[in-house]
């Protein structure tokens, strides 16, 4: 995880302190079940100790934000079973971002663990894009067809990248939305796969035909339902504390750890219920512990957006 302390980046210094107390409480919530490092130059880590869990560890890599899905490393294994960064740049979301320190961390996190990195030849983000870990990745175009990340490039050669990146063997694809948001539309606040073919989709409670992300989360749902996935729907809260229409509220954007998944709720007691019943389904066996993490709403993403795992040796 990401400590965030850029004010060019969150110039309220009251919600910079929100956004802090929020990763804080993440990150400890995950430590009661996995280590969890959290990414912060050494001159913040005084403070940080005094609001996180014993069992968050702190490293020194300067950050400017808390997105550790986009601007952290992508972990996979080569064919003799080493652990390798996967690398995918990043590079602020098509140049939306100042991004001097987290440009950088992907590959100081591979220095420190002495992980190989092996070059994608994309830029972009992990967050928009999903594997089912069984050859099957979905994505937005709008997210990686973008002269904003990959100029040159067209669907077809971003695809056997990303399948390479990924160790993949199929994408399904779906228009997306460009230029409405900072991640040009990343898959992983709207439809996540929970098992092979297997997949969770958080779509408007009432639709809009005028909007475009309804009119994409849509079209995203039919490619999935087409490729002949098992597609649930969890619809987002009617009722939410915070009351602004670029809020994210979305259900599927959790992160699962060692024995859990941790998971948004938005204050709405049957939408949340109704989450926390999907979520127990697909997740067997794990503790579901859902959190108020509004602030991260209120930028855009939500706590699988604020975390990247590293798979054990």
């Amino acid at each position: 995880m990401q400590w965030p302390v850029s004010r060019a980046v969150h110039p309220d210094p009251v919600f910079l302190q929100m956004l802090q107390e929020t990763i804080a409480e993440i990150a400890s919530t995950i430590a009661a079940f996995e280590p969890v490092y959290l990414l912060a130059a050494a001159e913040h880590h005084a403070a940080i100790r005094r609001t996180v869990s014993s069992g968050v560890e702190l490293w020194d890599i300067p950050t400017e934000d808390l997105w550790a899905r986009d601007s952290g490393p992508l972990f996979a294994f080569n064919p003799s079973g080493d652990r390798v960064v996967s690398h995918i740049r990043f590079n602020g979301w098509g140049g939306k971002q100042v991004h001097r320190h987290d440009g950088q961390i992907a590959s100081l996190v591979a220095e420190r663990l002495g992980a190989p990195v092996i070059e994608s030849g994309l830029t972009g983000e992990a967050g928009g894009v999903e594997h089912d870990g069984h050859g099957l990745l979905m994505a937005h175009e709008s997210s990686w067809v973008n002269a904003n990340r990959n100029p040159g490039l067209d669907r077809g050669e971003i695809e056997a990248r990303l399948l390479a990146a990924y160790g993949a063997e199929r994408c399904i694809w779906s228009p997306g939305v460009r230029g409405q948001d900072i991640t040009d539309y990343h898959i992983d606040s709207l439809a996540r796969f929970t098992g092979p073919g297997q997949v969770l989709i958080n779509l408007p409670d009432a639709p809009d035909p005028a909007d475009p992300f309804h009119r994409a989360a849509r079209e995203t749902h039919e490619a999935l339902v087409g490729a002949g996935l098992d597609v649930e729907t969890i619809l987002e809260p009617a009722q939410r504390r915070i009351d602004d229409i670029d809020f994210v509220a979305s259900y599927v954007n959790y992160y699962v750890c060692n024995g859990a998944a941790i998971a948004a709720q938005f204050g709405d007691p049957r939408a949340d219920a109704l989450a926390r019943d999907a979520l127990s389904r697909h997740y067997p066996g794990r503790e579901l512990v859902m959190l108020d993490v509004d602030a991260l709403g209120e930028i855009g993403g939500g706590i699988h957006c604020a975390t990247q795992q590293i798979p054990a040796l």
